[in-house]
């Protein structure tokens, strides 16, 4: 349980520096606050289970070295991760926060997430469970993301980032040695 926790807050890391942007633009932060936590947890709720069938699919042919697999992808998500965090400016601009830009951020940011799914066949732990934790997660990380923007402007987006990267990079060390 407490890696599918950990999991799911690295994961949720990209759509909560995108919501501190989100809160910075000063929308209507009630509205601004729901559609995000609504988009980015169930996009990230949806992506580490197409990720985990399709792991699953996979398993019987790479199961000697699945660990290696999900140790390479852990580690390539948080090392993209921990690049983007030491950016400069690497958001743009989003000035108008419309449904078709909220989709487009949602699928965005949890694309890492699909791939990471892969690492839930190797847990012990049930997916449908873990991906309504992920989802649930992100919701709240995206929701006060919102509100913290709102407050403190943007100085924390790369924070986030730099830390759900590194923390998938453990993971992923944790799962090669185990």
């Amino acid at each position: 349980m407490l890696d599918i926790l950990i999991l799911a807050i690295a994961l949720s890391m990209d759509a909560f520096a995108v919501s501190i942007g989100l809160g910075a633009k000063r929308c209507n932060i009630a509205i601004s606050g729901l559609k995000a936590g609504l988009f980015f947890g169930g996009f990230q709720a949806a992506m580490p289970f197409i990720g985990y069938l399709a792991g699953r699919g996979i398993l019987g042919w790479v199961e000697s070295y699945a660990h290696w697999i999900a140790f390479a992808l852990l580690t390539l998500i948080g090392a993209k991760m921990l690049y983007e965090g030491l950016q400069e400016g690497i958001e743009e601009d989003i000035a108008n926060v419309s449904g078709k830009m909220m989709l487009l951020l949602a699928i965005a940011t949890s694309i890492d997430a699909m791939a990471a799914g892969f690492s839930l066949t190797l847990i012990n732990f049930n997916a449908y469970l873990a991906c309504l934790i992920i989802g649930i997660i992100t919701f709240c990380f995206s929701w006060s993301g919102v509100l913290i923007g709102r407050r403190s402007g943007t100085w924390l987006e790369s924070k986030a980032e730099i830390f759900g990267g590194a923390v998938l990079i453990l993971m992923g060390i944790k799962i090669l040695l185990t």
